[in-house]
């Protein structure tokens, strides 16, 4: 798999990466969760070089930490880049979309200095590569806590920071306390808007953007085709794009990607996650999933070079119907 950096001075990873939250938290909330097999996923994406592995500690809350440390043991965290977050809290445990967890940002720098610890603790390990402020906290200055992200960095418990969902003004009142390694945010075929002005001036500062959610949380593969489709207690049951009248709608973008994957001889998958990775040289998407299957397909994408001809056709499907939340 072709390789980049994680931002202009960042570490080696692979151009796709794994996203562990769906992993135990979000989607198919009834389901029994297998770590037996998610922790299999984590360390074959490993050998296969996608080495970047992100997880967040709201997710569960918690238990998802716990998981990819149980998974990085016996020796497998140093063939890892560890990236984790902090920032969002649960606030109850039904309320979200889908019945899905209610959560709310912290910021606080007290909230992220008792935080790291408290994810290292969970990871087994002594720092990680990459800690990011999951949300900005409309309630506290972005540099008091980017304040507290340096003051991890300068303790060894963190190589880098990064943001998550925020502005290219963010960014730069981040900047002006502590180097920005890294913004995560959605991008797909059908979420673009930080290719407006967010992914640019990530390019021209060379900071690495990590896109969540590359495949539209799983409909651009072609699994839905119907609201009845999203298992029972899954939080993408709340969200716009997937009622039934939208998700009918955007059938349309689903099957052009298909069509497009056929004719390159490649599953929508890949063509998809080729298309995000075209977006830049430090762009490195991060599809999640738990089932080795769809490890090897979202991993045979990092090989893939759409052509410009392609590559045309993909930048001219046209917008979802619903919004993201």
């Amino acid at each position: 798999m072709r390789t980049t950096t994680l931002g202009e001075n960042g570490p080696e990873i692979a151009v796709i990466g794994l996203g562990c939250m769906g992993m135990s938290h979000g989607y198919d909330l009834k389901a029994a969760r297998d770590d037996d097999t998610s922790i299999s996923v984590i360390r074959q994406a490993l050998d296969l070089g996608a080495t970047l592995i992100d997880t967040s500690d709201v997710y569960g809350p918690y238990t998802n930490e716990r998981l990819v440390g149980r998974a990085l043991a016996g020796g497998h965290r140093d063939r890892a880049v560890l990236a984790t977050k902090v920032g969002l809290v649960v606030t109850s445990p039904t309320g979200g979309p889908g019945n899905s967890p209610r959560i709310a940002p912290n910021g606080r720098p007290e909230h992220i200095r008792a935080s790291i610890d408290e994810s290292l603790r969970r990871l087994g390990t002594e720092h990680v590569d990459l800690y990011q402020l999951h949300r900005v906290d409309p309630q506290v200055p972005i540099e008091e806590s980017w304040g507290a992200m340096a003051e991890v960095v300068a303790a060894g418990k963190a190589r880098q920071v990064g943001l998550s969902e925020v502005s290219v003004e963010q960014i730069r009142r981040a900047q002006s306390v502590h180097p920005v390694a890294s913004v995560q945010s959605e991008l797909s075929l059908w979420t673009r808007d930080p290719l407006a002005e967010v992914v640019p001036y990530c390019a021209e500062q060379g900071i690495a953007f990590l896109p969540f959610s590359p495949l539209g949380r799983g409909f651009l593969t072609g699994r839905f085709t119907s609201f009845d489709d999203l298992p029972e207690d899954d939080f993408r049951r709340g969200l716009p794009r997937f009622q039934q009248e939208a998700l009918r709608a955007n059938l349309s973008i689903a099957a052009r990607v298909r069509e497009i994957a056929d004719d390159a001889g490649r599953t929508p998958a890949q063509v998809a996650l080729g298309w995000v990775v075209a977006q830049g040289r430090y762009v490195v998407p991060i599809p999640g999933t738990k089932t080795p299957t769809y490890l090897l397909d979202n991993v045979a994408a990092g090989d893939l070079e759409l052509g410009p001809a392609e590559l045309a056709e993909l930048d001219a499907l046209p917008a979802p119907e619903g919004s993201r939340y």
